[in-house]
């Protein structure tokens, strides 16, 4: 349901109503009985995220597509292989791990 501004000319309240667009408009104030008129006012919307609706909601084949260009650019970026900060050298790499000091009794 549409939510309508309406404007008082008796006591100059402003104030939102929920009507259905079927009902006719106001004709006097709940407050003081007086004519009051509606009032043209921007509809309002709400932009979450990072953007446009776009980028935020995609649709289920847009999201596909996104999934597949991120998969495509995965292998350029790093590779699958080798683990990322790790040193990759021959000695590390196949050298068993030393068991932890212990101190003497």
């Amino acid at each position: 349901m549409p939510t309508y501004e309406y404007e008082c000319l008796k006591c100059g309240r402003v104030f939102e109503i929920r009507q259905r667009i079927s009902e006719p408009p106001l004709a006097a104030c709940d407050v003081c009985g007086g004519q009051v008129r509606r009032l043209l006012s921007a509809a309002p919307f709400i932009l979450k995220g990072k953007g446009w609706y776009v980028t935020d909601y995609p649709s289920e084949s847009r999201k596909k597509a996104l999934e597949s260009e991120k998969s495509s650019e995965k292998p350029a970026d790093k590779p699958a292989d080798k683990p990322a900060g790790k040193s990759t050298d021959a000695k590390t790499a196949s050298a068993p791990a030393s068991p932890p000091a212990t101190k003497p009794d």
